[in-house]
Order: structure tokens, then sequence, then C-alpha cells
């Protein structure tokens, strides 16, 4: 069974499959994996998306970290129950961010392989980074704001703008991050405080933010009314490998998101 899953994502066979799907030579393509799903060497899989895509175009992952903050939900979760000593000793060991050599442990092995391939680049935000390759890489990731997770000034919005696609590879509308651009665009959206650790000229301290309080929980039900209701063919699936996938135009989603939030979420 390995052999033949491995067989199924062969870069040729995997270009083949994603051109199918839609993926396009010379677009932006923002991708989440589960290679789990998918099945075989996450390399072999960027080197069928970067096929597809051409060498015009220009693959975009998450590249997000959160073992530098005391505000995220992991470190919320690995702290609970300990004393006022051992959640200090454990804020003291966290690693700053650093944009060259930061592990993006939670985003998956395709999106570590991206970062680390030759060439890639890396926004500098130190929560919610995106690494691309590709010749618009520079410019999508260019002026990432410190105090703007996936907003305006973000790399969502470049992508928006370049009317680029979103591929969930494997995995389902719980982790389509391109939603979040939605949250940004509702009126008066909530705020809070964000902290995490960094290092400006090597000198490591804590740095606090505020920025829109991000929220994926309702993601999976927003996916499924979005692709439900679409008419337009925003929404394409179909196999990758052993799993099912979504190509999906962004514009598309992060508009419907809008709408969608101002319906289902109650808070302003």
């Amino acid at each position: 069974m390995p052999a033949v899953t491995e067989q199924l994502i062969s870069s040729d066979r995997g270009a083949a499959q994603l051109s199918r799907l839609g993926v396009e030579r010379g677009g932006v393509l923002l991708v989440h994996t589960s290679m789990r799903s998918v099945g075989g060497d996450a390399g072999t899989m960027v080197e069928a998306l970067r096929q597809a895509l051409g060498p015009e175009g220009t693959l975009v992952v998450p590249s997000f970290t959160t073992e530098n903050s005391d505000t995220s939900p992991p470190y919320l979760d690995r702290v609970r129950g300990l004393s006022d000593e051992a959640r200090a000793a454990v804020r003291a060991a966290m690693p700053p961010f650093d944009r060259a050599t930061s592990p993006a442990t939670g985003m998956g092995l395709l999106a570590e392989t991206v970062r680390l391939s030759p060439g890639a680049e890396r926004s500098a935000h130190p929560q919610t980074s995106f690494s691309a390759i590709g010749p618009a890489a520079g410019r999508l990731l260019a002026r990432h704001s410190p105090d703007c997770h996936l907003g305006e000034n973000s790399p969502l919005a470049r992508m928006y703008e370049a009317n680029a696609r979103i591929l969930l590879l494997g995995t389902g509308f719980g982790t389509c991050t391109a939603f979040h651009l939605a949250e940004y665009r509702r009126p008066d959206p909530p705020r809070r405080l964000y902290r995490c650790v960094i290092a400006p000229g090597g000198r490591r301290q804590w740095w606090e933010y505020e920025d829109v309080a991000l929220d994926d929980s309702d993601f999976p039900a927003l996916g499924r009314d979005f692709e439900r209701t679409d008419s337009s063919g925003a929404v394409r699936s179909g196999p990758v490998g052993s799993a099912q996938s979504r190509l999906i135009r962004l514009t598309s989603a992060v508009d419907f998101a809008v709408g969608w939030f101002k319906n289902h979420r109650a808070h302003s």
C-alpha cells in the first residue's frame, strides 16, 4: 500500500491531478495541506504544485508560529494547571521569533518544506507569517505589519488583490485562513491583546499589541454554506493523491464570509 500511495502523488501524476482540478499556470495559490490524508512525500507534492503552477506561478503557505506567544491557545493548554513558578519557567524558555529559523511546527510538513525551500521568502509577522516561492513572493509578502495578523496589511489582502486561489489539499474549510480577512472587513470587529517574544537587534523581549480577535470556530459551518450556495464555480473539488481536495476562488470566499458573519455572529 505505501508504494501505491507514493505513486499516486508522484510529481507528474500530482501535477496532472492539480491541473484537472483547475490550478492554473502563472497563478497565485495559497495551499493548506494534510499530507496524512493526501499520502506520499511533502517534497514530491511541492514539486507537483510548482509544476502545475509553472515558472510564472507563485506558491504560498502559512508559516504561523505559536511557540513564542503566551496568549496563544497552545500555550494556554500547556500551562493549564501549572503553578505560577512553572508557568514562569515556560515563558522564560520560549524562543523569540526569528524570520529565518523559527519553524512553523503546527502548519504541517508541506508548509515547512516550502518554508525551507531554496529561494523561498517569508513575511515578517512574528505570529502569522506566510512563506512563498515564485516571482510574486516578494510583492505578496512585503510590508506584513507586525500588528496586523491577517487583515489589510497582511499577505492575505495582497492575495485578494492578486485574485489568488486557495487549495484545501486533503483538508477542510476549518483550515481556510482566508476567511480571517473577512473578520477584518466586518464593521467594528472585536479586538483583543496579543503578546509574543521577539528579538529585535538580537535582544529578547516581550511585545504586546492589539489586533482583531480571530475566531475560526465557525469556519466549517461557514465553508459548508459557501460551498452549498455557490453557483459561480468558485469552489471546485476533485481527487489529489489519496484525498478529495477543493480549489477555491479567494475573493469569492472572503466576500461571502463578510456577509455570512453579519448574519451569523451576533457580537460586534
